[in-house]
C-alpha cells in the first residue's frame, strides 16, 4: 500500500460481490426474491440482490447488507451456498461472486439502493436474469430442494 486507501499491485486483483438468494416458503409454492438492476451493466433486468464487499466487511454480512439496501429485507439466516467465478460473467471485468442462500416466511419487501424494483418469483416461472444469475438460480433452487426433502 503506497498510500492511505490507495492500493497499488504488481498484478491485477479480481472483483468479489456477494449475492443473496432468498426464497419465501410461506405460501404453496416456493418463491425466490429478485431485484431489478437500476445501473448498469444490465441496467433494467432481473438479478440476485447483490453487490461489492467492503475492505472490512466479511462475506456474510455484505450479502445481508446488500439483502437489506437492495428489498428492504433483514433477519434473514444466510449460509454460503456456492462460489461462481467463470471467467466473463461480468462484463465491468474478472468478478467472482459468493452467493448465500436463505428461507423466510417474511415475504415483505421494498426496493432501495440501487435496486429500482424488488419482487418475489414463482420458481418455475422465473425472468431472464443478468450475470449469470440463470445459473445461481438453479444452484440454489437444487438447495432448496434438497433441504425441504430433508426436512
Amino acid at each position: 500500500m503506497s498510500e492511505k486507501g490507495k492500493y497499488v499491485y504488481d498484478w491485477p486483483r479480481p472483483m468479489v460481490t456477494v449475492d443473496a438468494a432468498v426464497f419465501d416458503v410461506s405460501g404453496d409454492k416456493a418463491r425466490i426474491l429478485l431485484i431489478k438492476r437500476g445501473n448498469e451493466p444490465f441496467k433494467g433486468q432481473w438479478a440476485f440482490p447483490g453487490g461489492f464487499v467492503e475492505m472490512d466487511e466479511e462475506l456474510e454480512d455484505a450479502a445481508a447488507r446488500e439483502l437489506a439496501e437492495e428489498a428492504g429485507l433483514t433477519g434473514v439466516k444466510l449460509e454460503q451456498l456456492y462460489t461462481f467465478g467463470k471467467c466473463g460473467r461480468d462484463p465491468r471485468g474478472r468478478n467472482i461472486t459468493v452467493v448465500f442462500i436463505g428461507i423466510t416466511k417474511n415475504s415483505k419487501i421494498k426496493s432501495g439502493d440501487d435496486a429500482a424494483e424488488a419482487q418475489w418469483f414463482e420458481i418455475d416461472k422465473l425472468p431472464q436474469m443478468a450475470f449469470d444469475h440463470d445459473n445461481v438460480a438453479a444452484a440454489a433452487i437444487k438447495k432448496l430442494n434438497e433441504l425441504m426433502n430433508n426436512s
